[in-house]
């Protein structure tokens, strides 16, 4: 924005929860490349609404977001249906404040994003606007065009599907990174026992590349099996692999270098003190939003 719009009160008011809306979109897209046209079009729309009829311009902007990100949703996942192998959310380099907030890094972890892909579109949208960011009934009813007693039933019915599939967290921030930093270390060595060592005996691997890039097709199951995967096939000993540790959703993660340049992005989920959930991004057009801090915000 210029400093010619500084002083407008829709502009202001925009940027002042741009952070918010973006989440929003984000948590019921997976995509942040999604979430910045929904915000384009959210401005858009929002430039020709008559402010002084609006009462909580917070709750109206969210209202506007949620509408343009459901239409896009529906359109997504259309095509996720002939997506070529696994789809796994786009990953963003987080700022350490998101991992400090429990809620918000629970939230957009990638194990908890896949948990909301199973959810309907409106599920969805009613879900992440109720459990997440707080929002009542009458102001989801009027974003998802529904009645407040007919969201009452949908958040009902969401919540108990997200309870019986959400990944439970175990263990604290820092002994995730330590086994995070203890896994980046396993890659470099490349000993099949440190691999075996830091995974859970029933491990899932989902790798996305797109059709662009080598990755498994569907999903691998077992501490050996990965193991085989990742020495045998991923990192082949023909190439240099390096890595760094970085933060991805608001949790520990790793971010792999083939002869210099950046390859993919490995989150994962730890549970008492192994790793149980392995999440590994190889599509490069899934890799923009992993070199620049993203910022986040649940108020």
């Amino acid at each position: 924005m210029t400093d010619a719009h500084s002083t407008d009160p829709a502009t202001e008011s925009f940027v002042a929860h741009r952070n918010l809306l973006f989440t929003v979109a984000y948590e019921m897209l997976g995509s942040a490349a999604d979430a910045e046209d929904v915000l384009q079009e959210t401005w858009l729309r929002w430039t020709g609404v008559d402010l002084e009829q609006v009462r909580d311009q917070r709750a109206y902007l969210v209202r506007i977001t949620t509408r343009q990100a459901l239409n896009r949703l529906r359109t997504l996942q259309r095509r996720r249906e002939s997506y070529v192998g696994q789809w796994l959310p786009e990953p963003l380099l987080t700022a350490p404040d998101v991992a400090e907030d429990v809620e918000l890094a629970e939230s957009v972890s990638m194990a908890m994003m896949l948990v909301l892909e199973t959810l309907t579109p409106t599920e969805r949208a009613v879900f992440v606007l109720r459990e997440v960011f707080d929002v009542g009934y009458d102001e989801i009813a009027a974003a998802v065009d529904k009645t407040p007693a007919a969201v009452r039933q949908i958040a009902h019915r969401a919540r108990k599907h997200v309870e019986a599939r959400r990944p439970r967290t175990t263990v604290s921030a820092r002994e995730a990174r330590a086994v995070v930093e203890s896994f980046r270390r396993a890659i470099e060595t490349r000993d099949p026992q440190d691999f075996l060592d830091l995974l859970a005996p029933e491990v899932v691997l989902l790798s996305d590349g797109g059709g662009i890039k080598r990755a498994a097709l569907r999903p691998i199951v077992g501490s050996d099996k990965v193991t085989r995967f990742y020495l045998g096939g991923s990192l082949k000993a023909e190439v240099t692999v390096t890595t760094e540790l970085t933060v991805v959703n608001g949790a520990p993660a790793i971010a792999l270098l083939v002869d210099g340049e950046l390859d993919g992005v490995m989150a994962m989920h730890v549970e008492g003190g192994r790793i149980s959930g392995l999440y590994y991004v190889r599509n490069p057009e899934k890799l923009a939003h992993v070199t620049a801090e993203t910022s986040l915000a649940l108020r």
